[in-house]
């Protein structure tokens, strides 16, 4: 995938999201493609259709940032979108593939995990699971080391069971993945969990094709738990320090509701120990 003209691909995903009346434009005759032309885009922004068609087809991967802010502003890109596309132009000489680094919980944070009294754990920059409490489990039981996060939320029916807006979670939880990931798409990893769900889930397969940005942080979840019913819970997304790519994020209540009676007494209750990592090392298979 080194040839990748990720530039054009996200200019032209995003130009199609948008439509003439969100610019000012008025729809006039039937068009061929959704949302705006790429000469409208370019008038918009200020340059040469020429320009923008060279843009989107790679044979211009280097725009100045005035251009690339002016793209922006005429696609509508918040800051994290605004972001990636500026990442995405940034010139970058193309070496060996590296070989894959396995991703290691500082020993630190995986005491905190194991002692914190909320459901917590580590995801990696793929979003594979690589430490977990026994209260993750007792929330979900594919919160485990080895298990992957976009695998189990798109694919597996029980963990989309617990999750009443599915669609919305699925959303960030996609847009989060390609803010991780960033521009570095030539990992083997990366292709491979992207192409299987690409195939498995038309929800990814179409969330994926939008390119959407988003940072990965913390906010109100509510979850559809088979045993306790609905919890509101607060999920923190902590970065982990000197760790790339690798997040803590706990689970826990607004204190003296039913919400945290709720889940003390799920959490409380006698759960199989998932800590442990599996006699297989899944958790170093899925390196990024």
């Amino acid at each position: 995938m080194t040839d990748m003209n990720l530039l054009g691909e996200y200019l032209r995903a995003r130009r199609e999201l948008i439509t003439p009346e969100q610019v000012g434009l008025p729809r006039i005759g039937l068009r061929r493609v959704p949302g705006l032309r790429r000469e409208e885009v370019a008038m918009l922004a200020g340059i040469s259709a020429d320009y923008y068609l060279r843009l989107e087809q790679g044979r211009d991967r280097s725009p100045s940032r005035q251009v690339l802010e002016s793209l922006a502003r005429v696609l509508q890109l918040d800051e994290d979108g605004t972001e990636y596309l500026l990442s995405l132009a940034e010139a970058r000489p193309r070496t060996a593939r590296r070989r894959p680094r396995r991703e290691t919980v500082p020993h630190g944070i995986r005491v905190l995990v194991d002692t914190i009294g909320f459901p917590a754990f580590v995801e990696g920059r793929y979003f594979d699971v690589l430490a977990a409490n026994q209260a993750a489990a007792a929330l979900s039981p594919r919160l485990v080391v080895g298990n992957n996060r976009l695998r189990d939320v798109f694919l597996d029916p029980a963990e989309r069971a617990l999750y009443p807006a599915w669609d919305e979670v699925t959303a960030r939880l996609v847009a989060g993945f390609r803010s991780s990931v960033g521009v570095d798409v030539d990992d083997q990893r990366f292709v491979d969990l992207v192409g299987s769900l690409s195939i498995a889930s038309p929800r990814f397969r179409e969330l994926w094709g939008r390119q959407d940005v988003a940072r990965r942080e913390g906010m109100m979840t509510t979850i559809n738990h088979p045993v306790v019913g609905e919890l509101n819970l607060y999920r923190e997304k902590l970065p982990v320090t000197g760790a790339d790519g690798q997040m803590l994020v706990i689970y826990h209540p607004e204190p003296g509701t039913a919400d945290a009676e709720k889940l003390s007494l799920l959490i409380s209750s006698e759960l199989p120990a998932a800590t442990d990592p599996p006699a297989r090392n899944t958790a170093e298979e899925h390196q990024p």
